[in-house]
């Protein structure tokens, strides 16, 4: 019989965390700026910021700035004003960033997860992601969900394109439905 005692099964996650974090030493780039790509690439238009991609990596201003500094330099990130309001700053991959992604070392986990039965791909989904849930709430962190399990999401909104933010009163093409966001609150 297996052990299924917390302990040990938090004691795996954080084997499979080390595992992560060692492979993600790949290309020249440390975990975070990785997590940071894959962010960037995951995200909508408007969870594209710098204080966006702070409170989904759960970190300091200044190591995310930091971070973003580097994948900038690397010239793997790029910043543009938002010309609604000059203050702000929208990030976005860079062609070579994107191309960078293309070799991602989670890449390697994916494919032991790809070895898995589909029932236990579902089972371990919906375990993760309660874990998660229940983690993220124990912070009042926010959860970043996906915009079509949003409270605000529109589907086929006739103001839309074709689905619209009811939040933020913009239009959402059919890739947005499929992003993640920084405003996402559950239905």
């Amino acid at each position: 019989m297996s052990n299924t005692s917390p302990e040990h099964i938090a004691a795996l996650i954080e084997r499979v965390g080390r595992l992560l974090s060692t492979e993600a030493h790949a290309e020249g780039l440390l975990p975070v700026q990785w997590e940071a790509l894959r962010y960037l690439h995951k995200a909508n238009r408007f969870s594209r910021t710098a204080a966006a991609l702070t409170a989904y990596l759960g970190l300091t201003k200044g190591t995310v700035s930091q971070t973003l500094k580097a994948l900038e330099s690397k010239g793997l990130v790029k910043k543009q004003i938002d010309l609604k309001d000059r203050r702000s700053k929208h990030l976005s991959l860079s062609t070579k960033g994107k191309r960078l992604l293309q070799r991602d070392p989670l890449e390697v986990t994916v494919a032991a997860i790809n070895e898995l039965g589909s029932s236990s791909q579902r089972a371990l989904n919906r375990s993760l992601e309660s874990l998660l849930a229940l983690r993220l709430a124990a912070q009042d962190r926010q959860p970043f969900g996906q915009c079509r399990d949003c409270r605000y999401f529109a589907d086929r909104h006739p103001e839309g394109d074709p689905h619209f933010c009811q939040l933020l009163h913009e239009k959402l093409a059919a890739a947005d439905a499929q992003a993640i966001c920084y405003e996402q609150l559950p239905r």
